[in-house]
């Protein structure tokens, strides 16, 4: 293992989370790791320059663009770190102007928009539509208003490239249904597709355990070679500032370790292969090789 306290500050891309307050703010500190972070508003604009390019050493990301990063061989590796998540049951929702009710059994035919398709709470609701209430992946037509992360990607031929805000084509119509996530509005115009959805995504947890990961941690492959304790080191004080942080549903809902999000990350590989963003099955094991011999090599 190499030590050494006197390096350059690693610079991290990372949104500010009641379960990494501690980090964020200075309390919790490290001898052994400098760090500089990088509040990324919002933070999907910091996965692709980090997917494509590398441009921070460490930083949060999307799992599914994380699940292509891999497929295209990107030098970044993955962490057991899950930073965000959330019940999705009610990101997607309608216009009451255009539609007096819309459920998810109304939905073959109709255009639904979401950000990308490749997006993470997308492919969340798509999972539900599909094993919750048996919408057929290429039953509607998905309208996106943005590309993926990783240019070797193509969308399915079922999705259609849009031009403008998802929230005006929602509004005027343009389309019937949209996915939104922490951009979703209060709007009394607009409602859940899915019925009950405040209580479903909960009731979803309970029965399965399962955790609807959206952003977990990666590193370069670079730093992970070349200073492996600084990559587990950043590691162990994300873990510390979870358990220093007030226990709630939402921190229980961000899981840190292999055999705690293994189940969930599992989930995660199968519906993204079936909803053809990545073209093959991976493993949990394969994911996460590389952090094992991180792990190795800074014991």
């Amino acid at each position: 293992m190499t030590t050494n306290a006197d390096t350059r500050p690693l610079r991290i891309a990372m949104k500010r989370y009641a379960t990494n307050e501690a980090l964020l703010n200075g309390t919790l500190t490290s001898p052994k790791v400098d760090l500089s972070f990088d509040e990324v508003e919002p933070i999907h604009n910091a996965f692709k320059p980090m997917a494509q390019r590398q441009v921070y050493d460490l930083s949060e990301m999307a799992v599914f663009t994380f699940l292509q990063s891999y497929i295209y061989e990107k030098p970044i590796i993955l962490l057991p770190v899950v930073l965000a998540s959330r019940h999705q049951h009610g990101c997607i929702i309608f216009n009451t102007q255009f539609h007096d009710t819309l459920t998810p059994a109304d939905l073959p035919g109709k255009r639904i928009g979401v950000r990308s398709y490749t997006q993470t709470t997308g492919a969340w609701v798509r999972n539900i539509l599909m094993r919750e209430h048996g919408l057929k992946l290429d039953a509607v037509e998905w309208v996106v208003t943005e590309g993926g992360h990783l240019a070797e990607y193509s969308d399915p031929p079922f999705v259609k490239r849009a031009s403008g805000k998802l929230i005006d084509m929602l509004t005027n119509g343009e389309v019937d249904a949209a996915i939104l996530g922490n951009d979703l509005p209060s709007d009394p115009r607009f409602r859940p597709v899915i019925p009950n959805a405040a209580a479903a995504g909960p009731a979803w947890h309970k029965a399965t355990g399962l955790i609807p990961i959206n952003h977990m941690f990666v590193a370069t492959k670079a730093l992970a070679d070349s200073r492996p304790d600084l990559v587990r080191e950043t590691y162990d004080l994300i873990r510390r500032a979870k358990e220093a942080a007030a226990p709630s549903t939402t921190s229980d809902m961000r899981p840190i370790g292999i055999d705690a999000i293994r189940p969930s990350l599992e989930l995660v590989i199968e519906l993204a292969a079936e909803q053809q963003i990545i073209p093959r099955r991976l493993t949990v094991d394969e994911l996460l090789a590389p952090w094992r011999e991180v792990v190795r090599k800074a014991t």
